[in-house]
């Protein structure tokens, strides 16, 4: 896995064009049969109503925050599904009590011991797979017998060998591996909404 960028651009043509075939080569490399697992695995839970908690760091905070509000938008008109999220980034005033009053390593991992049972998923959005609060949900969730998903990068750390299964981005620039990350969330819901579609109504639809 080469890092990119490596040198010095003095024209962003270049650069565009540079990216580009690193975004286009890191797709290519998932793993297509992971994917399938997962949306398997998130549809089959959404038929059974259980929840799923999302969480990430920074610019996969930010993700996460997305993952919860496209998935619970775009999927609450299916009937058949209940999709039931909680993005473990959103209450800022509890993530501020946890950090103040414990530490920042336990913002997520506090919040599903609260509020999670056996059965649902947790879905880690991390491009090291380290953040220590990251580490910390993933050993949470597995107490309860939580099903852990991870999206990761660069070599996948912790995230990528622990938990339950993995969707990894071989690439070492954070633009590029959180770009795709934000692209298997889409995916993932798009695909599902048109699972339960008729052909007449995904003629009709915006995705």
């Amino acid at each position: 896995m080469n890092k990119f960028p490596n040198i010095k651009y003095y024209k962003s043509n270049l650069y565009y064009n540079d990216y580009l075939k690193e975004h286009y080569k890191t797709f290519e490399n998932l793993s297509t049969a992971n994917l399938n697992r997962i949306i398997n695995i998130i549809n089959k839970k959404y038929l059974l109503g259980k929840k799923i908690f999302v969480c990430g760091n920074g610019g996969s905070a930010a993700l996460a925050n997305h993952f919860a509000c496209d998935h619970q938008k775009i999927l609450s008109s299916i009937k058949k599904i209940k999709p039931r999220l909680l993005s473990l980034c959103s209450n800022i005033p509890l993530i501020t009590a946890i950090s103040n009053d414990k530490k920042y390593d336990d913002v997520f991992s506090d919040q599903i011991i609260a509020q999670g049972n056996k059965g649902d998923i947790l879905i880690c959005i991390s491009s090291s797979g380290n953040s220590k609060n990251i580490i910390k949900a993933i050993k949470s969730a597995k107490k309860i017998g939580i099903y852990s998903i991870s999206f990761t990068g660069f070599d996948g750390g912790y995230a990528k060998k622990n938990s339950n299964i993995n969707l990894h981005c071989s690439s070492k620039n954070y633009g590029v591996i959180e770009s795709i990350h934000h692209s298997i969330m889409n995916i993932i819901a798009q695909y599902i909404r048109n699972l339960y579609l008729t052909k007449k109504d995904i003629r009709k639809v915006n995705f």
